[in-house]
């Protein structure tokens, strides 16, 4: 007989002779008087302040609506100065990263939860806990891509089955952007619970207020009376980050090289008119590493002189919890990034957001969320030439944009009260 079965017959035992006649001497049910534990899968890497984000963004939602579960990370990357930045926030959060503390979290942890991202990320991680375990997972907050990032090639029809496989056995999948809830039932998912579940990232509330004060004081830019502007080129240029020694891909770059004077001259164009128009300065700031070069290149370098008196470049990276403190005293942002604005309109700032073809559906996230005139398509000639005009009603009427923004997070935070609830009723379904 084995040792787990053995526990299972002494359970059994106990049970018949009745546990409320042991209770006194000091003996309790094995499992329903223990916090269910989550194994949460998630920190995509650290170059990027939105992939840090996608992790604390997880866990508020769960610190603050299943306050009595207990969670360990299981991360693919906490390195940069992240891991010391999680702790100091959720100081009982637990960290799997090696093979022991994974092996212990397989053992004991109840359930899986899949974190946002560009996809199911983690595919193979979850096929390997069901498999292994037998328990439960869950999916919160991804795109579905239909086509690869290289925009080269359709996504397999045998890799996409895969996945709908894996996304169907989910006790429940919530999708960031309607295109990819929708497309997951064209595919035949059947997973019991599919609905929009906005980005974990909106649920930031990473602060770091000393730096934020005092690089805002240092380059003169008040509280209120200042924008962001973030650059991006089509595709991040991974190969000019020393840490990931990738090789250049010269079609990806080629295409960079192409595209990025028309990506960035309408926000150019806002600069000149809001600092021509209004008080107000602007920050052009990075979201990724890879950023810092491009604001200078692109847009910073580019500006008339005049225009340079009232614009800030940000020189170096800098880790969520300065950059949402930033944020949360600027009337507003806009630029060519995700996860910027998404942590903007959690914390009811308003955002504009640029996208193109080359990336996936989670910009329709923002017309989810009922922000679809802040969303503009830049290979939609008539759509670029609105993103000034946008940025400048922003500056002009700071209170009324900031009201929609709050609209939007408010509808955000619904969403995230109904996805957790979700997830406690799932967490108590047996296996």
């Amino acid at each position: 007989m084995s040792l787990s079965t053995s526990r299972i017959n002494r359970r059994t035992a106990l049970s018949q002779i009745g546990l409320a006649a042991l209770a006194g001497s000091g003996l309790r049910a094995a499992s329903s008087d223990q916090p269910k534990h989550i194994l949460l899968r998630s920190s995509w890497q650290t170059v990027n302040i939105g992939d840090i984000a996608h992790t604390p963004g997880v866990l508020q939602m769960l610190e603050e609506h299943l306050p009595e579960v207990r969670v360990t990370l299981w991360p693919s990357s906490v390195n940069n100065g992240v891991e010391a930045l999680l702790r100091t926030r959720f100081p009982k959060l637990e960290i799997a990263q090696d093979s022991k503390s994974l092996k212990t979290a397989f053992d004991e942890c109840d359930f899986l939860l899949h974190s946002s991202g560009a996809s199911l990320v983690a595919e193979r991680d979850v096929v390997k806990w069901s498999g292994s375990t037998g328990k439960p997972y869950g999916v919160y907050g991804i795109t579905l891509p239909l086509i690869e990032s290289s925009k080269t090639t359709a996504t397999s029809a045998a890799s996409m089955g895969k996945t709908i496989q894996v996304l169907s056995n989910a006790r429940f999948v919530y999708f960031r952007d309607s295109v990819s809830l929708q497309l997951a039932k064209s595919k035949g998912c059947t997973c019991p619970v599919m609905t929009f579940g906005p980005d974990g990232a909106f649920a930031c509330d990473l602060r770091d207020d000393a730096r934020a004060e005092a690089f805002l004081k240092s380059n003169d830019l008040e509280e209120g009376k200042f924008l962001c502007c973030i650059p991006r080129l089509r595709y991040t240029p991974y190969w000019t980050i020393a840490a990931k020694k990738r090789e250049i891909d010269p079609i990806k770059h080629a295409r960079n090289e192409e595209m990025k004077e028309h990506d960035h001259a309408q926000l150019r164009k806002a600069i000149i008119e809001v600092t021509g128009q209004t008080d107000m300065k602007i920050l052009i700031c990075p979201e990724d590493e890879t950023q810092m070069q491009v604001g200078k290149e692109m847009i910073y370098d580019k500006l008339p002189d005049e225009t340079k008196k009232k614009a800030v470049w940000r020189a170096n990276y800098w880790l969520t919890g300065e950059a949402i403190s930033v944020y949360t005293r600027s009337v507003g942002l806009f630029g060519n990034e995700m996860h910027s604005p998404i942590m903007c309109i959690g914390h009811d700032i308003p955002a504009i957001v640029c996208r193109w073809s080359e990336q996936t559906s989670k910009g329709m996230m923002w017309k989810d969320i009922g922000l679809g005139e802040w969303l503009f398509d830049m290979d939609d000639e008539t759509q670029v030439e609105r993103i000034a005009p946008a940025v400048l009603a922003i500056a002009r009427d700071p209170a009324a944009a900031k009201t929609k923004a709050a609209k939007a997070n408010k509808l955000v935070r619904q969403r995230q009260l109904e996805a957790m609830e979700q997830l406690k009723k799932s967490l108590s379904e047996p296996v």
